[in-house]
């Protein structure tokens, strides 16, 4: 094989175009998703303080380049809620142009994180955090979906206008849900659309449409680079929402992967999607869009239907492109009922039904952590503060549980000497009761301390040792540090360059000596 031929199939592989693809489920789920990324789009644009085309600009460019690029093939990106709500106050404060100028930056800073090769972190994240996370997600996708039951004043619809709303909404469900069991040529979640809007339609029925949201007719998103002042002023200003947005956009992107990889069996490239996330975000804050990352549930309706390639993804953002350039007209005829019930049929597969069977199963801890994260999801829209907030009470609850686990067996020799078998890890929040297992008063003249099953964690455990070392000293008696991993041995070595390690000599095991 020739070296060009290497190199072509390299570059194939890297971006998984080699897969075998169904090319008929993946341009009709990239329809389907196409459709539904635009009231989602213009709803997040509207809460971001920006024009709908923001959105929809955002959606196109973030889901071209992540279905390219991205490190999970069939994962969908765009404007996003989680984004809208950390951009707000800077859209209103300084507008539209600082919002690209802070896109671009957090697309730096995320291309940064996968280049360093930062999503291995979210091996940090427990699962009953990714279990908050996704109900908390699930019960916001649902109730996001109540505003399409009020009217334009915000009041619930009433009488025949409720009726009707609500009927294509629970028609929309049945056809979602009964289609499957009947057939699988084309996407339910499509055939519900179509149905219900060929019904509203064809009767001229008098119901919400998403050109009562807004208009979405545009033509290609315009380039241009932020027009802002380029100075250390406007850095400082725009660093933080970057920061922040680059953040939330990578915890919400690589939760929505394993959330994929789950579902379809298969393992996506964290490192790879953070880079793809960042460049697409590049792109959108150029092409005049408000940015975005993983959207779990427009993933779950492509991921339902049947895609798994990379192609679906492509068709989804030409697809909203084309929509909005060439067929608003039509687009904006389709009733809101249609989507609304495929969002809430969404939200139901999205919810982790299994989870609520853990209650009585698992441990308290867990279940804390998962209510936790739910509520802090559902309640502040902050998806990376729940995940930070899960993330460290689970670390807390695990510090807590191992520092309860440090056990000593203790006996006497024939010759007088006094053996110490630690069991368990000597860490920060074991070493006080590490330090009420000794008896240093009344031990003999001669100890040994065997850490053959414990390991010495971290600078707290080194002192812990230095202490109690230095306590038998004092009144005159040797002690012996015996079976010392050699990462034990090392991190003790590096220690006593900064604090005063009290290890003496063992003859018999040679570990170290001052």
């Amino acid at each position: 094989m020739t070296t060009k031929r290497i190199q072509l199939k390299k570059y194939i592989n890297l971006f998984d175009f080699n897969q075998k693809v169904d090319y008929k489920t993946e341009v009709l789920s990239g329809l389907t998703v196409a459709i539904a990324l635009i009231p989602e789009a213009v709803a997040f644009a509207l809460i971001a303080g920006l024009s709908p085309l923001t959105g929809l600009y955002a959606a196109f460019v973030m889901g071209l380049v992540t279905a390219i690029l991205g490190g999970r093939p069939g994962m969908i990106s765009g404007a996003t809620g989680a984004v809208a709500v950390v951009i707000v106050s800077l859209a209103i404060s300084h507008g539209p142009e600082y919002i690209f100028a802070t896109v671009v930056l957090a697309g730096i800073l995320q291309v940064t994180a996968g280049v360093l090769r930062l999503g291995k972190l979210m091996r940090l994240v427990p699962h009953p955090v990714i279990f908050g996370f996704v109900n908390g997600l699930a019960i916001i996708i649902f109730m996001s979906q109540l505003t399409q039951f009020k009217d334009g004043e915000g009041l619930w619809l009433q009488g025949s206008s409720m009726g009707v709303f609500l009927g294509l909404v629970v028609l929309t469900m049945l056809i979602i849900w009964g289609l499957p069991k009947l057939t699988k040529v084309i996407p339910s979640s499509l055939m519900a659309i179509l149905t219900v809007s060929g019904i509203v339609i064809g009767f001229g029925i008098d119901t919400k449409t998403v050109g009562d949201i807004a208009s979405i007719q545009g033509g290609f998103p315009p380039f241009h680079i932020p027009n802002v002042p380029f100075n250390i002023e406007t850095l400082i200003l725009i660093f933080p929402y970057a920061a922040i947005v680059a953040g939330v956009g990578l915890i919400e992107s690589l939760l929505t992967l394993n959330i994929v990889d789950e579902i379809t069996e298969t393992r996506g490239r964290g490192n790879k999607e953070a880079v793809a996330q960042g460049a697409a975000n590049i792109l959108s804050g150029i092409f005049s869009g408000m940015g975005g990352c993983a959207m779990i549930g427009q993933s779950l309706i492509n991921v339902s239907n049947g895609a798994r390639a990379r192609l679906s993804g492509i068709v989804a953002a030409v697809g909203l492109l084309a929509f909005v350039m060439f067929g608003a007209g039509l687009i904006e005829q389709l009733p809101m009922a249609a989507l609304t019930g495929l969002m809430i049929m969404v939200a139901i597969g999205t919810f982790e039904w299994a989870s609520l069977k853990t209650f009585n199963r698992m441990p308290k801890s867990d279940i804390f952590v998962m209510v936790v994260v739910t509520l802090v999801t559902v309640f502040l829209h902050n998806l990376a503060l729940a995940v930070i907030v899960g993330v460290i009470i689970a670390a807390l609850v695990f510090a807590w549980d191992n520092a309860q686990r440090i056990r000593a067996r203790k006996f006497t020799d024939e010759k007088g000497i006094k053996h110490y078998e630690i069991y368990g890890p000597l860490f920060f929040g074991s070493i006080t009761v590490f330090n009420e297992k000794f008896d240093v008063l009344n031990d003999p003249e001669e100890i040994i301390i065997d850490f053959k099953e414990s390991r010495v964690v971290d600078m707290s455990a080194i002192e812990a040792l230095n202490k109690i070392t230095e306590r038998y000293l004092k009144v005159g008696k040797k002690v012996h540090l015996r079976h010392l991993s050699a990462d034990c041995q090392k991190l003790l070595q590096n220690a006593d360059k900064i604090i005063d390690v009290n290890v003496l000599e063992d003859p018999s095991y040679k570990v170290m000596a001052d």
